[in-house]
């Protein structure tokens, strides 16, 4: 398999995909293409079977099958290996965690935008919207629900590390970008997401890249 991925310092998506292959324990190849610049057109151009993209990232491509979206490469990679690999075992955990990954993949559009993911940088907010702050409370409030409800297993969402974590790792990058204040819990949790190996292969990727993409840098100045 293939996993075609964006800038490791800015592409949230890509990051949610690139964890999911991960969780999976499949091998696969990871290639990385600078979407701020000249390199993703010309790779996009010379490389038609990633069309049905729509040029997004990521893709990945296992033989004759092309997936796009990173929920939809969690999914079908969910089918190659088992489920249970992402997903918790109890129904009801199982199915709060499925509302919230889908909630992550179609919500918090203004936090998305006013905080742009960005693993190298440290920034001074100088204010949030009022949006971006019901999105960052919401947020809060489902991470307190979850880990109070079935976190008893161990420190991530569900306990163990899941189709949630992979869903909101780039959330915690945000916060932690951004200096969000969180209560105890909840910088408990990030510690671990922050602190898990394929999290510290990513921020070690991000610090190396060269690329630089000033819209983001500029963001939340």
């Amino acid at each position: 398999m293939k996993l075609i991925i964006g800038n490791k310092n800015y592409s949230s998506w890509s990051l949610r995909g690139w964890l999911a292959a991960k969780q999976s324990g499949l091998s696969f190849e990871e290639l990385i293409v600078n979407i701020g610049g000249e390199e993703w057109d010309q790779f996009k151009r010379s490389n038609g079977e990633f069309q049905p993209s729509s040029g997004k990232v990521p893709i990945l491509w296992d033989e004759e099958t092309v997936v796009w979206d990173s929920m939809a490469i969690m999914e079908y990679l969910g089918d190659k290996v088992g489920r249970d690999r992402f997903w918790p075992k109890d129904e009801s955990a199982r199915g709060m965690a499925r509302a919230m990954v889908a909630e992550m993949h179609s919500s918090y559009l203004a936090l998305r935008r006013e905080c742009p993911m960005n693993v190298r940088a440290r920034v001074q907010l100088s204010g949030l919207s009022e949006e971006a702050q019901h999105d960052i409370v919401r947020i809060l409030g489902l991470w307190a629900e979850a880990r109070a409800r079935h976190g008893q297993g161990g420190p991530f969402l569900f306990g163990t590390f899941g189709a949630a974590d992979i869903f909101y790792a780039p959330i915690v990058s945000r916060f932690i970008t951004y200096g969000i204040a969180v209560p105890g819990f909840a910088q408990t949790y990030m510690e671990a997401i922050w602190e898990h190996d394929w999290m510290q292969d990513w921020i070690g990727a991000s610090e190396d890249e060269q690329w630089v993409i000033e819209q983001f840098e500029m963001a939340g100045a």
